[in-house]
């Protein structure tokens, strides 16, 4: 049989099919890769650590489940009834999502109830329940933590203020907050709803604290030491207090050890922001710590998943600006807030 010359294009087609069997041979099905230099996808995972698969999966999917917001913050899972609460900061309003209703108006205003137009972020920031099962919330507005008077199933715009001034002077404007097992409630105050920020004339606390307000007591000085404090969390163990620092110049989070009389006993870098990582937009803000004391913290690009040891286990990439997150450990779910967006990715089983 005489010997024919193979078409250029068969030849080619060949040599790619041979370099694609070779390199999916010396694959491993659960291989960990760092992320990547350049993000390929708006949103994807990204695994660093085989520890990191113990919370999720690199092919979970990124689910956008709301959208249309100006800014949207602080969300808090409700598990007793299965649903979803959050602040649109700018808007002034709370939000809640229930699968199969989409998102509706929850309460309106959320932070702001006085008459003089705001222009900055007049809303509720973050949410917190108490133990008595009421909404708390971080009203930059108003410069105060305030409780909602009703019950969270007949919402009226109607607050108490829990605090609203640390030595007679008023608050920057609540950010975050995290209610210790024992009734403590630790809140930071950065000056993000002043009408001008840091340089805003109204503003009466010379710096951006952390507080302590014991049950039925008066805010106690945690720490001025951050330069921005913004969001907040407790160990499981109510040991160990994490805060973010949004600062544009030290992109970082904080480890507080605490005492018995729930104070400072210690303080150390949990973990800094590298140049490099601080490339991506956004930064330390929101963050939540699991059952087992995993940290999901909001950082550059996304969220941040941390062990307790400050190790990056795993970044969630949403492509947009991310603010906070809530873990839904009914249905083993993490929402996550993102400029305009409401989206939420599956997690493994506790």
């Amino acid at each position: 049989m005489k010997n024919k010359q193979l078409p250029l294009i068969v030849i080619l087609i060949i040599i790619m099919a041979a370099c694609n069997s070779s390199s999916t041979g010396t694959e491993k099905k659960d291989s960990v890769v760092s992320a990547p230099a350049v993000i390929v996808s708006p949103k994807h995972i990204s695994i660093l650590d085989t520890e990191g698969l113990k919370l999720l999966d690199s092919t979970a999917t990124i689910e956008v489940i709301a959208e249309g917001y100006k800014w949207s913050e602080g969300p808090v899972y409700i598990p007793d009834s299965d649903y979803l609460l959050f602040s649109d900061v700018p808007a002034n309003r709370i939000y809640k999502w229930k699968q199969g209703n989409g998102a509706r108006i929850y309460l309106e205003p959320s932070g702001y109830t006085g008459t003089v137009p705001k222009e900055k972020e007049p809303g509720s920031n973050g949410l917190v329940i108490d133990k008595k099962g009421k909404l708390v919330l971080c009203q930059q507005g108003n410069r105060q933590m305030g409780r909602m008077k009703s019950s969270l199933s007949d919402p009226k715009a109607v607050f108490e203020t829990i605090v609203s001034s640390y030595q007679g002077k008023k608050f920057n404007s609540p950010n975050d907050a995290v209610y210790a097992n024992n009734g403590n409630l630790y809140f930071t105050d950065p000056p993000y709803g002043l009408e001008k920020g840091i340089k805003d004339s109204s503003k009466e606390i010379p710096f951006q604290g952390i507080y302590l307000v014991r049950p039925g007591g008066k805010a106690l000085l945690f720490s001025d030491k951050v330069s921005y404090p913004n969001g907040i969390a407790l160990s499981p163990d109510n040991k160990i207090l994490y805060i973010s620092n949004s600062d544009n110049d030290n992109k970082e989070w904080t480890r507080f050890e605490l005492n018995k009389e729930g104070l400072i006993a210690k303080q150390s870098v949990f973990y800094r922001v590298s140049p490099e990582e601080g490339k991506l937009p956004g930064g330390p803000d929101g963050m939540k710590v699991n059952a087992r004391g995993y940290i999901f913290a909001t950082g550059p690009g996304g969220i941040w998943v941390f062990n307790p040891a400050g190790k990056v286990l795993a970044r969630i990439y949403t492509g947009e600006r991310t603010s906070n997150c809530s873990i839904d450990e009914v249905h083993n779910m993490l929402y996550m807030t993102c400029n305009s967006y409401v989206m939420r990715v599956k997690l493994k089983p506790e």
